[in-house]
């Protein structure tokens, strides 16, 4: 009998940790399960997705650029996938139809309050990038309890779009690009933008580092490197990648998909001396 089968899909994929950290859960759980990274580009996503659950496939993670395509192709939705519009779980159903999950921002959340032990209640925040990585994680850091959400990306019409869809005016708001050396200073600043993956820097001011701000690249390795540099050169109290984040998502999607939640701890420790 063939284990059951899950994927990874993105688009640049050859970097995905994913596989090591399922197999991983799946040995401390006494799982048998194959695993594998599809690399595919946004026009042939949807055929893809299809044709992998065709054959048989359970679950699939989904990373950039494939997080909006992939809530459009499912049938039903978790509530964080619905307010995000993104979703980085596919389950296939019991009926062969789709379910999507978003289980980026309680997984970044729970990386920052759990592992790096951070209060996150009352800290002014903000979002750089207004994608489908910053819409999944927005309504988290809302709902854990940061003061204010400042948006902002180099297309302003999607930093609107995304406040007014989150439609908190009194602890949301967006800024233009152009006008960060002068926004004043954040406790938090979360780069959710794809900078990094693309291999460009971000240039951005010091002047947005509060006193003992945190700082947290939703990216891991080389991509997160440029920004945690700015950070550390700047004087922040905390400069932390996105490995934890992927470590507890994956951990919730193994959860959605096997009924059992692994221990993180041990995988996320082998992991970073893996990749330190």
């Amino acid at each position: 009998m063939q284990p059951a089968q899950f994927a990874v899909f993105g688009h640049p994929i050859s970097h995905s940790l994913s596989p090591a950290i399922h197999q991983a859960f799946a040995q401390q759980c006494g799982i048998e399960l194959a695993y594998r990274a599809i690399d595919v580009p946004p026009a042939d996503f949807a055929d893809a997705v299809r044709r992998f659950f065709a054959d048989g496939g359970r679950g699939a993670n989904v990373t950039l650029p494939h997080k909006a395509a992939a809530f459009a192709l499912a049938d039903q939705h978790s509530v964080a996938a619905t307010r995000a519009g993104t979703a980085n779980v596919l389950t296939r159903l019991e009926d062969g139809r789709l379910a999507a999950h978003n289980t980026d921002g309680d997984g970044m959340v729970r990386d920052l309050a759990e592992r790096h032990e951070i209060d996150l209640r009352g800290h002014d925040t903000l979002l750089l990038g207004a994608g489908g990585a910053a819409r999944g994680v927005a309504w988290p850091l809302l709902d854990a309890g940061v003061r204010s959400l400042t948006i902002v990306n180099r297309s302003p019409a999607a930093a609107d779009a995304l406040a007014d869809a989150i439609g908190e005016p009194a602890r949301v708001r967006t800024r233009y690009w152009d006008d960060l050396a002068t926004i004043g200073s954040f406790d938090l600043i979360v780069n959710a933008t794809s900078a990094g993956v693309l291999g460009a820097a971000l240039q951005l001011p010091f002047t947005l580092l509060g006193n003992r701000a945190v700082c947290y690249d939703l990216s891991y390795g080389q991509a997160a490197a440029g920004f945690l540099d700015w950070a550390r050169a700047g004087g922040a109290r905390h400069a932390c990648d996105g490995l934890g984040m992927l470590v507890e998502t994956a951990a919730d999607a193994f959860a959605l998909w096997h009924g059992q939640r692994p221990d993180t701890e041990p995988v996320y420790q082998t992991l970073r001396r893996q990749t330190a």
